[in-house]
């Protein structure tokens, strides 16, 4: 992976707001919480907290389909871990 062109959470956010049209976002780099573990040397890890009218009626998995189908093209820059926390408007 080229360092020059890993993906960001600025990255991961443009791509949430082009695609889903967040009504609130909050994208976390939580890459310094796994320093040394294997997988930090694969790429970063990242925390989505999302509320969207797209996933109103949604299963919980549908939404992370959602979810991962808007970053396609991001994931093989670098993105070695995913959390992510996907509401409809209205859900706590």
């Amino acid at each position: 992976m080229n360092p020059a062109t890993a993906v960001c959470a600025d990255d991961i956010e443009q791509a949430l707001r082009e695609a889903l049209a967040p009504l609130s976002l909050l994208v976390q780099d939580d890459s310094h919480l796994h320093a040394g573990h294997a997988g930090a040397r694969e790429g970063r890890h990242f925390t989505v907290r999302l509320t969207s009218e797209r996933f109103n009626g949604l299963s919980r998995l549908a939404r992370h389909r959602l979810v991962y189908d808007s970053l396609n093209k991001l994931i093989p820059r670098g993105i070695h871990a995913l959390a992510i926390e996907a509401r409809a408007p209205g859900e706590t």
